[in-house]
């Protein structure tokens, strides 16, 4: 962790706060002594507490914004690995002062979505006519774990469960809709997410005319979906502020010894300690119980 990283994310301004998450998270990730930040998607939509899909487009928005440049690595095997990320923290001028369309990252690097396969890279070769890929038999990268992909079973088998959950009178082109819906998944939306997604608009179009509901196949083509998992992704993001918030509200009872700790539960005691916004003497000074 550099603290130096920390506080640069943190100053910089204009973010929305999904993707000030982002940066902060990566920051936190930096390594002051080689200056990278190699963590693996999942595991910093994880931290982020995001979908990968959630945390492709807030990262698109840092790389559009010169914040961050994302670089491939390869996996040892000829195969992709995680990305390594270059935060410029050189940068100082909030998103908000810069020009749209200006490019994301430094002088002579191209950055691009990591959900499509295309990866930050150098233009030209270099002398030795490297491509920009650098493998993680260098040892000065942190190696991530390797991980195997699902089986196509397993990716059949949700795709299935999903498509069960469209409103059955206007199912068409099952094949189409399968296709779509596993391609959903690759991009990296979760299952869980498209499942939510579908259930919604069953829900909601429950009493529609039905010659008003999509068929399934032109549904999925068009990722009708795709606003309702992000409508999800920004109910978890409300979720989460207002729970921060709640927590930081009984904290200060904690702290004030306010007549209203009588209200806190234990659950809440031990979310409070686990976040380390009280210690155990602060709440026995308030006359609670761990």
């Amino acid at each position: 962790m550099s603290g130096m990283a920390l506080i640069w994310a943190a100053n910089v301004k204009g973010l929305k706060p999904a993707a000030k998450i982002v940066l902060i998270q990566l920051a936190d990730f930096h390594n002051k002594e080689t200056g990278q930040c190699n963590p693996s998607a999942q595991r910093l939509a994880d931290e982020c507490e995001m979908g990968r899909a959630t945390l492709f487009r807030h990262m698109t928005t840092l790389e559009e914004c010169g914040l961050v440049t994302r670089h491939a690595r390869g996996d040892g095997d000829g195969g992709r690995g995680s990305n390594q990320y270059e935060l410029h923290l050189d940068i100082t001028l909030g998103p908000s002062a810069r020009p749209k369309g200006e490019g994301g990252g430094p002088v002579g690097v191209a950055s691009q979505n990591e959900t499509g396969g295309n990866v930050s890279k150098k233009r030209g070769k270099s002398p030795k006519g490297e491509t920009g890929v650098v493998s993680n038999r260098d040892r000065n990268l942190t190696i991530e774990p390797k991980k195997e992909p699902p089986s196509r079973g397993r990716e059949a088998g949700e795709a299935e469960k999903i498509l069960a959950a469209y409103p059955p009178d206007r199912l068409r082109g099952k094949a189409a809709c399968l296709v779509q819906i596993e391609e959903a998944m690759k991009e990296g939306i979760t299952p869980e997410d498209l499942l939510q997604a579908v259930q919604a608009y069953a829900t909601d179009s429950a009493g529609f005319t039905r010659s008003k509901v999509c068929f399934s196949d032109n549904w999925f083509q068009s990722q009708r979906w795709r606003a309702y998992v992000e409508k999800q992704a920004e109910d978890r993001e409300k979720a989460k502020a207002l729970e921060v918030d709640h927590q930081a509200r009984l904290a200060c009872w904690i702290s004030d010894r306010s007549p209203m700790c009588k209200h806190i539960t234990a659950k809440q005691i031990d979310g409070l300690l686990a976040s380390k916004l009280v210690t155990r003497a602060q709440i026995q000074a308030a006359g609670l119980r761990t």
